[in-house]
This record gives C-alpha cells, sequence and structure tokens, in this order.
C-alpha cells in the first residue's frame, strides 16, 4: 500500500478514536453542536459559548437551550459578599457530559433581600452559608443575565487532547494545591487542570481575567 494512503488511513483512524473519546456512544455530531471548545468574543468583548453570551443571556434562555431546569442557590460568604449559581447536573449536549454552573448578576440589595427570603440555610465548611429559593424568587431570577459560565466534564481531559482542542494557554499558574490554570485571555477562557481529579474550565468576560488569577501564582518558563 502506497505510503501516503497508509498515512490517511491511520490519519482518520485517530480521529475516529479521538471522536469516540469525545462522542460516547458513537453517537453521530449535531448539525450545530455545542462544544466547550466553540468559543467567540463579539465587538463589545463577550464570551459565547455552548449557544451561551456571558452578559447578555438570561438564565431563562440557558434553560430553554439546555432543556433542563437549573437548581438556584445562593451564597454568603463570612466577609458578607453574595453570589447566586444556577447548577445543571450531568446534560448531554453534542454527545458531550457534563455539570454546568451558571453564576448570575443580581445587584446587592437584591441578594440580601433573596437571602432573608430564603426557605431552608446550611453552613459549608469554609463558613459560607447556601440558601434554599423560594419558589417566587426563583422564578423571578430566571430572566437574570448569565454572567460566567462553569463546566465540569464528565470524563478526565489529558493535556494532549486539551492541546489539541484548545490550543497551547497564553499563560499558566499554578494554585497551592498543585492544579494548573491554563489561562486563555483573548477566549475569555480558563481550565484547570487537575492532575488529581477532575478539570473544571471557566470562561468569563475579559475584565473577570484579573479576579481569576489574582490568587494564582505564575508557573516559571521551565515547569510550563
Amino acid at each position: 500500500m502506497d505510503r501516503k494512503v497508509v498515512s490517511v488511513v491511520a490519519g482518520i483512524s485517530l480521529a475516529a478514536v479521538a471522536l469516540a473519546v469525545l462522542l460516547p456512544g458513537g453517537r453521530a455530531p449535531d448539525s450545530d453542536p455545542l462544544l466547550p471548545w466553540e468559543v467567540s468574543r463579539n465587538a463589545d468583548g463577550q464570551t459565547r459559548v455552548f449557544g451561551i453570551t456571558l452578559g447578555d443571556s438570561t438564565l431563562h434562555e440557558a434553560e430553554r437551550l439546555f432543556e433542563a431546569q437549573a437548581k438556584l442557590s445562593l451564597f454568603r460568604s463570612p466577609e458578607n459578599d453574595y453570589a447566586i449559581e444556577a447548577y445543571f447536573q450531568r446534560l448531554n449536549l453534542s454527545g458531550l457530559r457534563g455539570d454546568f454552573i451558571l453564576s448570575l448578576a443580581l445587584p446587592r440589595d437584591q441578594a440580601e433581600a433573596v437571602f432573608e427570603r430564603g426557605l431552608r440555610i446550611s453552613r459549608l465548611g469554609s463558613g459560607t452559608q447556601k440558601v434554599e429559593l423560594s419558589p417566587e424568587d426563583a422564578q423571578a431570577l430566571k430572566h437574570t443575565t448569565v454572567t460566567n459560565l462553569t463546566y465540569i466534564p464528565s470524563a478526565n481531559l489529558d493535556e494532549s487532547l486539551l492541546r489539541a482542542r484548545f490550543g497551547e494557554p497564553e499563560k499558566q499558574a499554578e494554585e497551592p494545591s498543585g492544579v494548573v490554570h491554563w489561562l486563555y485571555p483573548h477566549k475569555g477562557l480558563d481550565i484547570a487542570v487537575n492532575p488529581e481529579g477532575k478539570e473544571v474550565l471557566q470562561y468569563f468576560n475579559g475584565e473577570d481575567l484579573e479576579r481569576i488569577a489574582r490568587p494564582l501564582s505564575p508557573l516559571p518558563e521551565g515547569d510550563r
């Protein structure tokens, strides 16, 4: 067999293997797939991924797109900072399964009022309080804007696959725990590469990069 033909066949085989990994069960890809590496930025610098434009799309739009309802939780830190998140568990989008956490924009005064109306409060190990929202507040917050999106794939992603799909990171930084963050500012993406657990992909708009990278330690050139 001609060497060129062998190379082509080998390339097709490798592509098939990669597709099998990324599309469990041999499912055919969607005609308009929602994939984690399909990331774009609009003229206003807003990141768009999984059909959601951060800073513009609402939770209601995300639920329609995902064909699932989110579980909403409001958190209050020991410093009295508030954060509200919408959690989608084990979604299957375009053959890829994973969990999604959407951070929502909520002014502090509204967050305080929602917290006070909460049905049940629990305390996390960090001292942060978590409140279950009232049905009325949960319904009203469906029209709140999505600011950040976190994606946790069900499968572990090795570094070679990440490089093939997302390219080389523009920056790398490390947590004290050893988790290394691959930062892609021009994509609005931070990939937390965890040698002992699942990878976490966080999508953000440009102005959030400094907040994300601030507690991290830049890696020396030789360790990248």
